[in-house]
């Protein structure tokens, strides 16, 4: 997956914003609260983080490419990091970056998933 093709999936997403924040990495949220960044990348491979399920998080730890997000996951959070070549298809990761919009919804209050047309 590109960072377009990351942006334009990321943007078909219900109620997701975009800011360039942090030396020029996308980062996508959904009410205020952010579920997907694009940046940091080693090499030509575009580097994604993501928020993921515990169950999730242990399995992708483990394949080649991916790795607990540096900072993120440092503080206990479950964000996980593409940042080389792997094996995933991109359909998969599409997947799991839907996911993490889900989780992160999921955290809204009531009024704010109402208010954004969000459901969780």
């Amino acid at each position: 997956m590109t960072r377009d093709e990351f942006n334009a999936f990321c943007g078909r997403l219900p109620a997701a914003t975009h800011v360039v924040q942090w030396g020029g990495s996308d980062v996508w949220k959904v009410g205020g609260k952010m579920f997907a960044v694009c940046g940091w990348a080693e090499g030509e491979v575009a580097g994604i983080t993501f928020k993921a399920s515990p169950v999730s998080f242990e399995i992708l730890r483990h394949l080649a490419g991916f790795r607990p997000a540096p900072y993120l996951a440092s503080r206990g959070l479950s964000w996980i990091q593409r940042y080389a070549a792997s094996e995933m298809a991109d359909a998969e990761l599409r997947d799991y970056i839907a996911a993490s919009y889900r989780l992160v919804a999921a955290g809204l209050s009531a009024r704010a998933r109402r208010e954004l047309g969000v459901t969780a």
